[in-house]
């Protein structure tokens, strides 16, 4: 019979059992965190292979849908709609007048609110109803002035509004007309206005999927009734050479099948085939007026001509389809290759892939009429222009715009490119033109130059036409004046707009924009407060902010002002002003750019209202911070104007090291404006 030890052997024994069962433990802890980072790293491989089997998978799924797509073009294309003459058509809707904040008439103060008891005594309280009259008449007087001020600006923005939207409704109806003047051509069976319609069918067709091209040169022969064109086919890089992908778990790489040759080459001249009857099919559809008898049709791909090397079209495919012929064809169960050839009596290209060419039946050129080309033909790059040709097209410009236009000699022309002869009444007269071909911003002794010229010219107007843009100096200097700047952006929409072509850099085809309203952004951003501004005297003030580091504006584009009414990032931008203030400037401090420290408010004398006038007459001027529910959190009094100054920094908002904004009394004035104003901040103005 055993019995168990209490002395100290026991004791060492029993720690003993102690340590290996921890031991043990711990092993086996080790032994299942191994097993379970195995297993983890084969559910991640396994996982890793699925996602790049998927992947593969996926690959090929849109490949076989790409060649799906091909096989299948005739068939999906022919369910497109017709095209119709109607579907050019533009409605009349014109966006409403919308005058945001100037709808609302300024509140104007009650005198009840003003008067008061104060006082023991009849004279103590005749004295604080005086005082409260004067206070309810200065007040109301600056309402009354304010709400004047709003009624301008409402008149002044109608006015506005109603210009663009008759030039807008003026747009729409000349394109309607314009484009009932096609069809009316058509019907009379005009070669010009036989092609444009056609051409407008091919271009606004929805058959034709994202990467085919679109470029046609055509011309119509009236006395067959026949359409003649060259019309540019996809090429064999269409068909993709890849036929499947496979994820290789091995070499962890995909591996792809290429698609035979000789099912790629047959798949290209399918797709060849099917272009060629598909284009027949939306003509034909197309022709509501029963203006085509027949099309000659020749397919081609840019290429080389063998004899020369020189750039040239290379024909795939030929054929003249009658409309009685073509009308009896069953487009979705037919074989495209074999309905051109054998059906229609084409040609098709031996071996398309290898570019072998065919000889077109009819070319456009071989019709006798003038030949209409689209897409293929870029607007011409008006910064690659010789100068004499870009003097030229904005001669050609004013023509269009119905005025007299001649470009000048080269050499002693007195800085004059073009002299144009507006013939209106009263607003018309001679004006003296100057064409810029820059890439950078014209600098503002441009402007200064220009001046000088109308000035010596005894012109009407001067107008500066660049294919840059224009810095706040140049404007600053040009109001008031008789100068227009023309910038590239705008050049390009007035030629579009009149019927010429130019473009501006790469990108080929310039897409006008339609023209909007010169109207006050009311959009405010996110977390911003209004500065408003009030001061007493009848002096017309323009109030301009600019965002600086230092004493230095961040870019032209962060000076506020006539004519630059936001920032790029809409930080900052002028808003319409409610009384008491006579100005309102909107800035979202959180919103500035980093490196932005100072934000700077002047004020200057507004030449156009009061051209002799100085900052004597303004007095009691301050700032009113207010929060987007324009509800007050501060004021803010500035310095009072002096005699012989135009412009004044009336104070500036300073970033501290703990993100907050302080704000510091300004007072400097400038006895020469704005420009000179400007010019302390970085701004070039000459």
């Amino acid at each position: 019979m055993s019995r168990r030890s209490t002395g100290f052997v026991g004791v060492w024994a029993e720690v003993q059992r102690q340590q290996q069962r921890q031991l043990e433990a711990e092993s086996r802890q080790r032994r299942q965190e191994a097993q379970q980072a195995r297993a983890y790293q084969r559910r991640a491989a396994q996982n890793q292979r699925e996602y790049r089997q998927a992947e593969a998978l996926q690959r090929t799924e849109e490949l076989d849908a790409q060649v799906a797509s091909l096989r299948g073009r005739l068939a999906s294309g022919c369910q497109a709609p017709p095209f119709r003459a109607s579907s050019l058509f533009r409605r009349e809707d014109i966006q409403p007048f919308a005058p945001g904040p100037l709808a609302q008439p300024v509140p104007m103060p009650d005198f009840h609110h003003y008067q008061t008891q104060t006082g023991w005594t009849a004279s103590r309280r005749a004295q604080a109803q005086a005082e409260a009259r004067m206070r309810f008449e200065r007040d109301w007087q600056a309402a009354q002035a304010a709400e004047a001020h709003r009624q301008r600006q409402l008149a002044s923005y109608q006015r506005q509004y109603q210009q663009w939207a008759d030039a807008q409704l003026a747009e729409v109806r000349g394109h309607n007309a314009g484009v009932v003047a096609t069809v009316e051509g058509v019907r009379r069976r005009d070669p010009d206005s036989v092609v444009e319609y056609f051409s407008a069918a091919l271009y606004a067709s929805t058959a034709w999927p994202e990467g085919f091209p679109r470029q046609v040169s055509a011309a119509y022969d009236p006395a067959a009734q026949q359409l003649v064109l060259d019309w540019e086919l996809p090429e064999l890089s269409i068909v993709p050479e890849v036929k499947s992908v496979r994820y290789m778990v091995g070499s962890g790489q995909d591996k792809e099948t290429p698609r035979p040759v000789g099912q790629r080459r047959a798949l290209y001249a399918e797709v060849v085939a099917q272009c060629v009857l598909l284009v027949l099919h939306e003509l034909f559809a197309a022709d509501e007026l029963g203006a085509l008898e027949s099309v000659s049709l020749n397919g081609f791909v840019d290429g080389h001509d063998p004899a020369t090397g020189r750039p040239a079209h290379v024909f795939l495919a030929t054929v003249t389809a009658r409309r009685s012929a073509f009308r009896e064809l069953h487009l979705a169960q037919v074989d495209a290759g074999s309905c051109l050839t054998e059906g229609l009596r084409g040609r098709l290209s031996a071996r398309p892939d290898q570019l072998t060419a065919v000889r077109p039946d009819r070319r456009p050129q071989d019709v006798g009429n003038r030949v209409v080309a689209h897409g293929g033909d870029e607007d011409p790059d008006l910064y690659e222009m010789d100068p004499v040709a870009f003097e030229n097209v904005v001669a050609e410009l004013f023509r269009a715009m119905g005025m007299q236009a001649v470009t000048t000699q080269r050499s002693n022309d007195g800085g004059v490119d073009v002299d144009a002869l507006d013939p209106t009444p009263i607003r018309g007269g001679k004006i003296v033109v100057q064409v810029k071909r820059y890439r950078n911003t014209v600098p503002p002794t441009a402007v200064r130059d220009l001046y000088g010229t109308v000035q010596d010219a005894g012109a009407n107007k001067g107008v500066l036409v660049t294919t840059s843009g224009f810095g706040p100096g140049s404007y600053t200097f040009a109001n008031g004046k008789p100068l227009e700047l023309v910038s590239g952006a705008e050049l390009v929409d007035l030629l579009h707009r009149h019927g010429l072509r130019g473009r501006l850099g790469e990108g080929g085809r310039t897409v006008t924009a339609q023209p909007t309203p010169t109207l006050v952004d009311t959009r405010l951003p996110d977390d911003y407060n209004v500065l408003g501004l009030s001061w007493t005297g009848n002096v017309a003030l323009d109030v301009c902010a600019l965002v600086c580091h230092g004493n230095r504006v961040l870019s032209d584009a962060h000076f506020v002002f006539y004519n630059n009414s936001r920032t790029p990032d809409g930080s900052v931008r002028a808003l319409p002003a409610t009384a008491p203030d006579k100005a309102a400037i909107c800035v979202s401090f959180d919103g500035l750019p980093a490196e932005a420290d100072r934000f700077v408010l002047v004020a200057a004398v507004d030449p156009e209202a009061d051209a002799d006038a100085d900052l004597s007459g303004v007095t009691d001027a301050r700032i009113r911070l207010l929060d987007p529910a324009m509800t007050e959190q501060g004021r803010l009094e500035v310095s009072d104007g002096r005699p012989g100054e135009t412009a004044l920094v009336l104070g500036s908002f300073r970033r501290r090291s703990n993100g907050d904004w302080d704000f510091v009394l300004g007072g400097k004035g400038y006895p020469g404006g704005l420009e000179e104003l400007v010019q302390d901040f970085g701004i070039v103005v000459e």
